[in-house]
């Protein structure tokens, strides 16, 4: 299958899924790039290798990385300080890569060998356990951009982020789904009971005027016959 512009774009990325691009995710600023509506150089995490890289695939010239997405560093990790965590999950959430384990109201822990250095869990930790710190005793020495990372990485990493995102849609589909079935079936149950309301008034009636003419009966009945 012949992949389009966006998709080498794309393939071409590190995969961090960070949104320093000013993006949700490495695709959407792949199909930007390739309408031509991003420049080349928004990929901190890619360093300026990365846009070496983009820059041969679309003939575009070299540029330093913009400073208002970051700058190229090397690569660090998420850390978590369990003594302090609360299970609150919301880190589990913003995480791109399902990098870190935990459940509601259990200590979570991130899994190193996962994390993509991406911070998005930082910030909405609401206790402030979490850290991003080098991956080595000397950061000074780290590599950076492409040279911290491997497009095996960046292959696992995709992979993992298409995962969760394909799972979150069908976990809102279903959900979607069931709320409409309640939804259906709080309709069928108003449907009905306003049906038996209304079989009940009818009935209450058909019993009144019953009653009425029996009354009426029994009156003439009771009542003296009138003489000529």
């Amino acid at each position: 299958m012949t992949k389009t512009l966006a998709d080498q774009i794309e393939d071409l990325l590190p995969q961090t899924q960070c949104t320093k691009c000013g993006y949700p995710a490495c695709r959407p600023y792949a199909e930007a790039i390739a309408r031509g509506e991003a420049e080349i150089n928004q990929c901190p995490p890619g360093g300026l290798e990365g846009v070496a890289r983009l820059a041969r695939l679309t003939g575009r010239p070299v540029i330093p990385i913009n400073p208002a997405n970051g700058v190229e560093r090397p690569r660090p990790v998420a850390f978590i300080d369990e003594s302090l965590c609360i299970g609150c999950t919301l880190c589990i959430q913003a995480c791109p890569v399902d990098a870190i384990l935990g459940a509601p109201k259990q200590m979570h822990t991130i899994l190193p060998s996962l994390c993509t250095g991406c911070d998005l869990c930082v910030a909405p930790c609401p206790v402030d356990c979490i850290a991003m710190i080098p991956r080595t005793d000397d950061p000074a020495s780290e590599p950076t951009g492409w040279a911290a990372w491997s497009q095996e990485l960046a292959d696992d990493a995709r992979a993992r982020h298409d995962f969760r995102t394909a799972r979150l849609r069908r976990e809102k589909e279903e959900n979607d789904a069931r709320l409409a079935a309640k939804a259906v079936e709080k309709m069928r149950a108003v449907t009905a009971e306003e049906t038996n309301t209304a079989e009940e008034l009818a009935e209450k009636e058909r019993k009144r005027a019953i009653i009425a003419a029996a009354i009426e009966r029994a009156k003439q009945k009771a009542a003296p016959d009138k003489k000529d």
